[in-house]
């Protein structure tokens, strides 16, 4: 801007009143963001050196990844605790850990799936009949990867789907008990996640409301409550649209699974291991417009590091799925064409409130070597973005709060040097 009286209506404008960090005595500020996609990482396009720089260029450090034991254990191991058992095959799993250790990220591992042999013949998603195959197998796992600090046990337990009988004492005693106690006997200082389960039980299953009590009720051992917080429907945000007295659990009821927890099993950290918005196009059923998914899942990610006990969350996935029956909440198309989203998700930036004239203002800087990164408030003037004071710095987790003079309707983006990039907008209510 040229003039004085331009520079003070800017200044009139847009003041920057403080940068705060507001609700920092119950914010899980230390919250870690992730990323699932195991079938994209491990057989999508190009080399899987390429894949993993993909993945390390959205700057979250942690990454979700499957050991099927029903894969790796096709036949009996005689010696079942070892991981050098020729029955074994860790083959496809060490690729993939050994890039991701490579790459200085963090896997959280999942272990699912049961081996015929194990479980009379059927399918993946029966339980084993006896406990000790599974705490075996457990044993071997966490010494075949000993620099894996973090573990979930199975895959949403309270889905017939994913596990039969369906019912949480025998997801404690059969799985979650005889592989916690496996892997802290292995890796003491390991963290294990129990629960992982979906927010709602489907047809034959169990509400995370009714399966936290079960697993209460079943003694379960585990170091955090891991948990899916998907949306019920597409018109349900972050933060509202939830149904409060229904027994499932949502984002926006998120609050409901820190009570259960908190309840019967202590101040125990949450781990939200999956979450995403299926987008239309393609899914003219459930998605949501590409944009809308983008503001969602900065909404999400404000959400997630405002709650307390909440140490880790994760978006599912990074490329959609073919079938349409299935997930198409990545952050990029089956073709690989970006969405809005994969930009959100690098640069997060979202309106946490308003107080009188001023507007409160959320955003993460991710990428880059750990702790604080410089950043660049901008605002619209006249179909020209002009600065919002000088750069700044974020806190050691790459997140700032801002509070601004600022009218309603406008626009806000945010500029990272060192990463080059810009945010999406941001429409100021």
């Amino acid at each position: 801007m040229g003039s004085t009286a331009a520079r003070m209506t800017l200044v009139a404008l847009v003041v920057v009143c403080a940068c705060v960090a507001a609700g920092s005595g119950q914010a899980s500020q230390s919250v870690q963001f992730g990323i699932q996609d195991d079938t994209w990482l491990e057989f999508g396009p190009g080399t899987l050196e390429q894949r993993l720089v993909t993945f390390k260029r959205l700057g979250v450090p942690l990454v979700r990844f499957t050991l099927r034991w029903n894969e790796i254990a096709l036949h009996r191991p005689r010696n079942a605790t070892s991981p050098r058992d020729p029955a074994y095959d860790w083959h496809r799993p060490d690729r993939i850990l050994r890039g991701l250790r490579r790459y200085g990220l963090t896997p959280v591992l999942t272990l699912v799936g049961t081996p015929t042999w194990a479980n009379g013949g059927r399918t993946p998603n029966f339980a084993p009949p006896h406990p000790r195959d599974f705490r075996r197998f457990a044993t071997a796992a966490a010494r075949r990867y000993p620099w894996v600090r973090y573990w979930l046990i199975w895959n949403e337990p309270n889905k017939r789907l994913w596990l039969r009988p369906t019912k949480p004492g025998i997801y404690v005693e059969h799985l979650l008990n005889p592989g916690y106690e496996a892997i802290h006997a292995v890796l003491p200082r390991a963290r294990v996640g129990g629960g992982v389960t979906g927010p709602r039980g489907a047809n034959g299953g169990y509400s995370p409301v009714d399966w936290i009590k079960g697993m209460a009720r079943a003694h379960a051992k585990f170091d955090a409550y891991a948990h899916h917080p998907y949306p019920a429907s597409p018109s349900e945000t972050p933060s509202s649209g939830g149904c409060k007295n229904c027994p499932w659990i949502t984002m926006a009821t998120i609050r409901k699974l820190l009570i259960l927890v908190k309840r019967d099993f202590g101040a125990k950290p949450i781990w939200l291991t999956e979450y995403g918005y299926q987008t239309n196009p393609p899914d003219t059923f459930l998605g949501v417009p590409p944009k809308r998914q983008a503001t969602m899942l900065s909404l999400a990610a404000m959400r997630a590091w405002r709650l307390p006990r909440v140490t880790m969350f994760f978006q599912y996935l990074y490329r959609d799925e073919v079938e349409l029956s299935r997930f198409q909440s990545g952050l990029v198309f089956a073709d690989d064409h970006p969405k809005p989203s994969l930009q959100a998700f690098r640069l997060p930036f979202a309106q946490m409130g308003r107080n009188g004239d001023r507007a409160i203002v959320w955003g993460q800087v991710r990428g880059g070597r750990p702790g604080r990164k410089l950043y660049r408030l901008e605002v619209l003037q006249k179909n020209e973005w002009k600065t919002v004071r000088p750069d700044r710095l974020t806190d050691e987790h790459g997140v700032f709060i801002r509070t601004l003079r600022l009218k309603r309707g406008a626009l806000l983006r945010i500029w990272a040097p060192r990463q080059q990039r810009f945010s999406l907008q941001l429409r100021i209510r």
